[in-house]
């Protein structure tokens, strides 16, 4: 459905403020990053301060790394703010570096934009910003794009106990609820926040995310397998992206046990970092059909995609409704099928279940996900049915170009109803 028009057309002077951007290429980073330079396309004054690259890898990248730098990427004024970087992130640890982050951005120069836009993650650098915006700056409308839900985290993960849990629901409401209007990922993104937040209904917005990656460029398959050594015998299934707590992939390592055990034709690879990877590396020790790749840039990653012949998602159990996989959007434009360890109620099940492009198997289940994988392999003509329905979907309804439309005209909207801004206090 194509979005209505905008409340004005005049150019706006937006700031964006997150702590991930390009070279960054997993999480939130290349939508955020896409949005600013498609905006800044539409003829509006963009300008991103964020941190110096260092996700999912937890360090600071080559090149990168003075007290406050500029550059200019795409068109698009980026400013870069020094912050605390964990080298083990725990919890305590990543709730400082987002702290180290807001603070950096309570005290960096803002200039005068028409709106501001802060992305969450980090949830606590953007209650530091919306703090500052609603103290100095209490006419100018905030937006909050919210990709994950920490509290939904912490409750589905198990990772913090029933106080934290509450403390973290008490600040994401006040955050969310004090901003000029939220946008949303997904529709039970919304039912949760209007459910478990107390944010109005009418404040926020549903704005997909979108396929970030250009059609894929020519690559040569059967080289590419070869130089990952995947055997044209094998069965690549392939899970892209970060490894952190809520993907579970204890359950793909024991997966690839089982076919070690079995000595089936199944290779399961995990491409990426994050703070799960040396764990799960000294847990995958000598499966032989279990393995780990770098993260590569975009061409590569597509191309190694596009190479595997079943893309995965795998979440621990419990992760029902905290976050959208990011992967789903570029594993459905492969045109490979998809396949979801992950709950039956799950947001992500539910996002197999809408493009007809993947299929489930219960999360935390290895045996199950290796019989999946079997499955689906004995059934090429399944995997073609699926892959098409995936590329169909990503085609008709993950467009970057509908939903850059959209983020104009909801930021459109807030700045024609600054006057409706709160003022009131944030906690």
């Amino acid at each position: 459905m194509t979005p209505p028009t905008p409340h004005t057309t005049r150019p706006l002077r937006i700031l964006i403020l997150g702590l991930h951007y390009t070279p960054e290429s997993t999480g939130n980073a290349p939508y955020t990053s896409a949005l600013a330079e498609g905006l800044t396309a539409r003829g509006h004054q963009v300008r991103v301060i964020t941190a110096h690259p260092h996700y999912p890898e937890w360090r600071i990248r080559p090149g990168y790394g003075a007290h406050t730098s500029h550059e200019t990427i795409n068109n698009v004024p980026v400013t870069r703010l020094a912050h605390y970087v964990p080298p083990t992130p725990t919890n305590l640890q990543r709730l400082l570096s987002e702290l180290s982050f807001g603070l950096r951005l309570m005290t960096t120069r803002w200039a005068r934009p028409d709106v501001l836009l802060l992305v969450s993650p980090a949830l606590f650098s953007t209650a530091l910003a919306l703090t500052r915006a609603r103290l100095l700056h209490r006419r100018l409308p905030v937006g909050i794009w919210v990709q994950d839900l920490y509290s939904l985290g912490l409750a589905e993960t198990g990772t913090g106990g029933g106080r934290a849990t509450a403390l973290m629901r008490r600040i994401e409401s006040a955050t969310l609820r004090h901003a000029t209007s939220v946008a949303v990922i997904h529709d039970r993104f919304k039912l949760a926040l209007v459910t478990k937040l107390n944010v109005k209904h009418t404040t926020i917005h549903v704005i997909r995310n979108w396929t970030h990656l250009p059609e894929p460029p020519a690559f040569d398959r059967v080289q590419v397998r070869k130089t990952h050594g995947w055997l044209d015998t094998d069965t690549i299934v392939l899970h892209a992206g970060n490894m952190g707590v809520k993907q579970g992939l204890e359950n793909v390592v024991e997966a690839a046990r089982l076919a070690d055990e079995q000595q089936l034709p199944v290779r399961f690879v995990l491409l990426g970092n994050g703070n799960q990877r040396a764990r799960l590396e000294q847990q995958g020790t000598n499966i032989s059909r279990l393995q780990f790749l770098e993260g590569v840039p975009d061409a590569d990653f597509q191309a190694t995609l596009g190479s595997a012949d079943i893309l995965l998602v795998n979440e621990l159990p419990g992760v029902t409704e905290m976050s959208v996989p990011s992967k789903l959007t570029s594993y459905f434009s492969t045109g490979l099928p998809v396949l979801g360890a992950t709950d039956p109620t799950s947001v992500t099940a539910g996002e197999l279940a809408l493009s007809g492009g993947g299929v489930q198997v219960n999360a935390g289940d290895p045996a199950a996900l290796l019989a999946a994988v079997r499955t689906l392999a004995a059934d090429p003509a399944r995997q073609n049915t699926l892959g098409a329905a995936g590329l169909t979907h990503c085609r008709s309804t993950l467009s970057a170009t509908a939903a850059v439309t959209r983020f104009d005209y909801w930021l459109q909207s807030l700045n024609a109803d600054s006057d409706q801004t709160p003022t009131a206090r944030l906690f």
